[in-house]
């Protein structure tokens, strides 16, 4: 005959079965001797009072069998205001991945949500792995950052019936007609050719970035893409590629100068995490910034302007992109979305191509 206990957590069958279940509130009671009653009195702290011994008898016997509360069935038994969404992003030491969690946790909080992120390093396993465990845990809605892994997120939040909302970019289609937020990266790159060409009267402009699965593995090369195609209806400048690392645009911009006669006017740099990697080397490489190369970027942040050069910078509407973003998640069926237009950018004026005052932010043109 087998004899069946619980021991740490486990049920034990002495016969030819082996099997394993969670430690129950009743088991801590038979275990200490007492009623279920009293210890749900100790580990809640009420509502009624226990005695000393009782309660470190209670403890005593929950700590022998690892017992842990059942989070979900104790929010299901009390008034819920705090909920959850889910919060994807592919880098958070970068500034606009950084800035954009920032404002969208602020968000959620002001609509009583608390928000749970993973960092995917643009990893489409690892975001489908944060989206599947996420929408197991009964989040409200889930947010996307520059998503890689589009058409399996998707399926996952249809089949759990939470609603997604997709931010910055992403990489493939989805099922059901979701619009992006974000900003008009085409006419990012735009805005930040004509500034050069328009202000500074450059006509010897390089764009630095990539945007194909050959330059870029893991990287947001369609955002860059977007931009490079603003930027080339512009000018026909020359670009050079990179993999979108801060080592691979000093690397690629570094080769570029000792292969050229004469340094290019200016640089467009596709991403704000490879423009201060570019602007060191150029000037490790003798030319003057801005006074030989001038040089635009994307996203800079608050910390830019304490650089030594700050640099000129396209900025998206970032508090703008994220109420957006929850409005979506919390309510999908908002009537405009099918006909969203991306958002306007504006360029803020610093050193790095020549500004050498502030200055307005100047909108983008179409």
């Amino acid at each position: 005959m087998s004899e069946t206990r619980v021991n740490s957590g486990a049920t034990r069958d002495d016969g030819a079965n082996v099997t394993t279940r969670r430690p129950t509130l009743a088991d801590v009671a038979t275990l200490a001797g007492v009623s279920t009653a009293a210890v749900s009195y100790v580990l809640n702290d009420g509502p009624r009072p226990v005695s000393a011994a009782l309660r470190a008898k209670v403890l005593a016997a929950a700590d022998e069998l690892h017992y842990r509360p059942d989070r979900n069935a104790r929010a299901l038994r009390r008034p819920r205001k705090w909920r959850q969404l889910g919060l994807l992003v592919p880098d958070l030491t970068l500034p606009l991945y950084a800035a954009l969690a920032g404002r969208l946790e602020i968000e959620a909080r002001d609509h009583e949500h608390l928000t749970m992120i993973g960092n995917t390093g643009y990893d489409p396993d690892r975001e489908l792995e944060f989206a599947s465990a996420f929408t197991d845990v009964g989040i409200d809605g889930l947010i996307v950052v520059g998503a890689v892994n589009t058409p399996e997120i998707s399926a996952v939040c249809r089949r759990a019936r939470v609603p997604v909302a997709w931010v910055h970019n992403r990489r493939g289609t989805v099922d059901t007609p979701t619009p992006l937020v974000g900003a008009d990266h085409v006419a990012a790159g735009r805005l930040a050719a004509s500034h050069l060409v328009e202000v500074h009267g450059c006509r010897d402009i390089a764009f630095v970035g990539g945007f194909t699965a050959t330059d870029v593995e893991y990287g947001d090369r369609e955002t860059v893409a977007q931009r490079y195609e603003g930027f080339a209806s512009v000018i026909d400048g020359t670009v050079i590629r990179t993999d979108l690392t801060p080592a691979g645009a000093y690397r690629a911009v570094g080769e570029h100068l000792r292969a050229v006669d004469t340094a290019p006017q200016a640089l467009v740099v596709g991403t704000n995490g490879q423009a201060a990697a570019a602007m060191r080397a150029v000037t490790d490489a003798g030319p003057r910034v801005p006074g030989d190369v001038r040089i635009v970027g994307f996203d800079g942040g608050a910390a830019n302007q304490f650089g030594q050069i700050t640099l000129t910078s396209v900025m998206q509407p970032i508090d703008v992109i994220a109420a957006r973003a929850i409005g979506d998640v919390l309510d999908p069926t908002e009537p405009d979305r099918a006909t969203r237009a991306p958002m306007p950018v504006t360029l803020h004026r610093g050193e790095s191509c020549g500004c050498t005052t502030f200055s307005e932010d100047e909108p983008g043109r179409e």
